[in-house]
């Protein structure tokens, strides 16, 4: 396949960082941002707001929240460079998905902060500061109420339909990497077109689960899966 002779200069990418699909989404499209050299906007989406039940608290209302914690010091960092974001979701990610840590715990942090060469204070500057609420919360707003987002990754490519994914697991080699990139650019250029869905088979589950077992060992919450719309 011959990667498409039109590429945009930027797009946009919605994540949670506490998502295990969203992360193996972001560290395909990272090479291809490599091999392609445009930039990436890094923007807020809420598991935690979108999959809350009954009467329990939004995540803004929480002391500490998992993924939204996280989120507001990245916002935080965003108003600073949007590469200290990059590196914040950088940094964590590989700390909950594949390390098995856990980012939201403040001492984790402090440590991911100075591994990833960023300002220690960060942490304790955006959680002090409550209009870091309102930059995760505008965005995920804007995910939901523009886009009609109900769940991340979503990539957004000036002058095409947003798409949610693609969901890739593992992550593809960079030749292929850049195939599935002229696929999703296609796709999300194609009028009509809403959905294509390989189904999970045993085998599939298995190899999801292996990548996914230090997230899985480090995770606090339980998996809620509301349909997609």
């Amino acid at each position: 396949m011959v990667v498409a002779t039109e590429q945009p200069t930027h797009i946009e990418f919605f994540f949670d960082p506490i998502c295990p699909y969203a992360y193996q989404t972001s560290l395909w499209i990272r090479d291809v941002r490599e091999q392609l050299g445009f930039s990436i906007n890094w923007r807020f989406f809420s598991l935690e707001e979108m999959n809350r039940t009954g009467d329990s608290k939004h995540p803004w209302e929480r002391e500490i929240a998992y993924g939204w914690s996280q989120m507001r010091v990245s916002a935080w960092l965003r108003r600073q460079s949007m590469d200290w974001c990059d590196r914040h979701y950088d940094v964590c990610g590989k700390a909950l998905h594949i390390e098995g840590r856990r980012p939201y715990d403040r001492t984790v942090a402090m440590q991911l902060l100075s591994e990833a060469d960023l300002p220690t204070n960060a942490w304790d500057d955006a959680l002090a500061d409550p209009t870091t609420h309102d930059d995760v919360r505008r965005d995920h707003d804007d995910a939901v109420n523009i886009h009609a987002g109900f769940g991340v990754p979503i990539i957004i490519i000036p002058g095409a339909r947003a798409v949610f994914g693609p969901v890739v697991v593992p992550v593809p080699p960079a030749d292929k990497a850049l195939e599935l990139w002229d696929m999703t650019v296609a796709y999300s250029k194609f009028p009509g077109l809403f959905e294509i869905k390989t189904p999970k088979t045993n085998n599939d589950l298995q190899v999801i689960g292996n990548i996914f077992k230090p997230y899985l060992e480090a995770r606090q919450w339980p998996t809620i899966m509301n349909p997609a719309p």
